[in-house]
């Protein structure tokens, strides 16, 4: 078993794209992925799993039907399975995403958005 650390700085230097996710590790079935988002993404929700969004850097706007949350750095959000939420950003902010590995970054929409294989850096 190899076990190292993981500095978040270094990773999220690696790559530029946004709204592509990368995973960075996993632990009993659930992935740790980073991800930068500018703008807003899709609006969507997923049936079995909840999602963590925590941010590293920026603001990131987390849009339900019924409010905006507004989440700062060292803060997170965790939405629940089943509702309906759009990411938003606006200016590029970091985000390190915990979830089960099961989960499609789109959920139940599929668009140009969509990544059905995530590279692991």
């Amino acid at each position: 078993m190899n076990v190292e650390k993981v500095n978040l700085f270094d990773k999220f230097s690696k790559f530029t794209d946004h709204f592509s996710p990368k995973i960075v590790g996993e632990l009993n079935g659930q992935q740790v992925k980073l991800v930068k988002f500018a703008g807003p993404f899709v609006w969507h929700h997923h049936e079995l799993e909840d999602e963590l969004f925590y941010v590293v850097k920026g603001k990131l706007k987390m849009q339900l039907r019924e409010k905006t949350i507004e989440v700062y750095p060292g803060e997170f959000v965790i939405i629940p399975k089943g509702t309906e939420h759009c990411p938003d950003a606006d200016e590029e902010v970091w985000v390190l995403l915990f979830e089960p590995a099961s989960t499609l970054n789109t959920g139940n929409t599929e668009n140009e958005f969509t990544k059905n294989h995530l590279p692991i850096i």
